[in-house]
């Protein structure tokens, strides 16, 4: 293949001329994407997001940059993760259909909220690998009684004991070594629980766990709460 043939030489004024114009619409688009109401992501195919806005990122507290490496299903809960399975392959058959899928989170204040989010696969060319749009849409907000119930409905027996030996004061050395995970394990179990619940800190995360009858208020040490 002639490489002088299919464009300017990399070095060139022309080629210069034509990553400058590429930057400034690159930044247009950025630009863009800061001032729209509408929260806003683009993640790779596996779900780490690339950018966010700060309509996105505010729905967390966060800054935009916060949001960046992270994995989108740390944030949302899809209300069936079946519906995940037709974008996945959609992403592999190079299809660019809309994709909406139910979802509900919790905001920095603990609010627990439900939308719709529309997956968009695109790309800067046909034949370019894919990226993931996702545009979100406010439904409203859940009451606190029924975000408690949720919460506690999706705790883990997992999550529950790293809980209660999180309550009782034990090291995260030590808790890893009790429920059998490596200290990052129970660092990403901890985290994603701060986040579900919008809490940050032990001890504010502690004291959720009590609030939303994870933990026994009855016992000590510190033990998950009997079901049912």
């Amino acid at each position: 293949m002639d490489l002088e043939a299919s464009g300017p030489p990399y070095d060139s004024p022309a080629a210069a001329a034509w990553r400058q114009q590429a930057i400034t619409w690159r930044n247009r688009v950025i630009l863009l994407l800061d001032r729209l109401p509408m929260p806003v992501a683009l993640c790779d195919t596996a779900g780490v997001i690339l950018l966010a806005n700060p309509a996105m990122a505010a729905e967390w507290g966060m800054l935009s940059g916060q949001m960046r490496g992270r994995n989108a299903l740390d944030f949302f809960r899809p209300r069936t993760r079946t519906r995940l399975h037709p974008i996945a392959e959609a992403v592999r058959l190079g299809r660019r259909s809309r994709y909406p899928v139910e979802v509900s989170w919790s905001t920095a204040k603990g609010v627990e909220r439900y939308g719709e989010m529309d997956v968009d696969p695109v790309s800067d060319t046909p034949d370019a690998p894919p990226a993931l749009m996702l545009l979100l849409r406010v439904l409203g907000e859940r009451a606190e009684s029924a975000a408690a119930a949720a919460g506690v409905e999706e705790v883990s027996g997992m999550e529950a004991r790293i809980l209660a030996l999180t309550a009782g004061g034990a090291t995260t050395a030590r808790i890893a070594k009790a429920v059998g995970l490596t200290v990052d394990g129970v660092n990403y179990h901890l985290a994603r629980l701060s986040r579900r619940w919008g809490v940050r800190g032990r001890t504010a995360l502690v004291a959720r766990a009590y609030t939303l009858g994870v933990l026994d208020r009855e016992v000590w040490p510190p033990a998950a709460a009997q079901r049912g």
